[in-house]
């Protein structure tokens, strides 16, 4: 079993900061990817960041120059740093990853519970 639990959310005035943590546990061979999304209430889930297979991060332009990812690998774990918070960025954030379970098997994703990051004006 793989399991993705989040941390960090919260509520926090305009213009603050956030940091969420995602820590991938459980049968793991390989991760590809690993990334955030988020859901406003009436709204699709959209990206908001995440690392491509080949390393790189991508960014939603609604972030870009405000959130941060990061990974730490050997700790399977991947991080949104969040500065200049918008009562916009109000959503469940959730963590996803592309996980290999075993050398033999195939990749899945993985989706944590998600967690709530709300923005007061």
């Amino acid at each position: 079993q793989v399991q993705l639990v989040e941390s960090g959310g919260g509520l926090v005035q305009a213009g603050g900061s956030l940091r969420l943590s995602c820590a991938a546990s459980g049968s793991i061979f390989s991760i590809n990817t690993m990334g955030w999304y988020r859901q406003a209430p009436g709204k699709q889930r959209e990206l908001v960041a995440r690392f491509a297979s080949g390393g790189s991060a991508n960014y939603a332009d609604s972030v870009k120059g405000r959130f941060t990812i990061s990974r730490d690998n050997a700790k399977n774990t991947v991080y949104l740093q969040m500065n200049s918070l918008k009562p916009e960025d109000t959503a469940v954030y959730y963590c996803n990853a592309d996980i290999r379970p075993t050398y033999w098997g195939t990749t899945y994703a993985y989706w944590g519970q998600g967690t709530q990051v709300t923005v007061a004006s």
